[in-house]
């Protein structure tokens, strides 16, 4: 695990008293590609399919598009993303700037768990629309590790 941190308590999804870690051998050229989003947190869970396609622009670079929610459903979004450290990434689109971390990538990028320091957003992401039961586990177990609590965690 690259780096763990506590942050403070704050808005969110996640104990900001808790540590979090982002997964150390995460390969960027690995994560290329459509991903579903297949459990999320919070209003994003209330709008139904979401997905977003990952597309290399350079090394340690993409241009992300998708879906995420809005006031009004699902909204089409762009965004820019640069690797800036193991499984860390800044995401910029439309005015806003976050830092996005992969807190998990099973062996064969089936599926993935990406999420926020600040606990404003987590997402689990599959390869395919639905995600089996056993790497759907490891993913709650993972974002209990980081301060989630797994009981809020809604499946799309």
């Amino acid at each position: 695990l690259a780096g763990c941190t506590a942050l403070p308590m704050g808005r969110g999804h996640r104990d900001g008293g808790r540590q979090i870690s982002s997964a150390a051998n995460f390969d960027p050229a690995r994560f290329g590609d459509v991903w579903f989003i297949v459990a999320a947190y919070g209003a994003e869970a209330e709008c139904g399919p979401l997905g977003e396609t990952w597309k290399p622009t350079g090394p340690g670079a993409f241009r992300v598009t998708g879906t995420r929610c809005g006031p009004n459903g699902a909204r089409a979004f762009l965004a820019e993303t640069r690797v800036t450290g193991p499984g860390r990434m800044i995401r910029q689109g439309a005015g806003v700037q976050e830092d996005l971390w992969v807190l998990w990538v099973d062996a064969d990028y089936r599926a993935a768990v990406i999420g926020t320091p600040s606990g404003a957003f987590a997402r689990v992401l599959s390869r395919r629309p639905v995600l089996r039961d056993d790497l759907m586990n490891v993913a709650r177990q993972v974002l209990e590790f980081n301060g989630y609590d797994p009981a809020n965690l809604s499946r799309l």
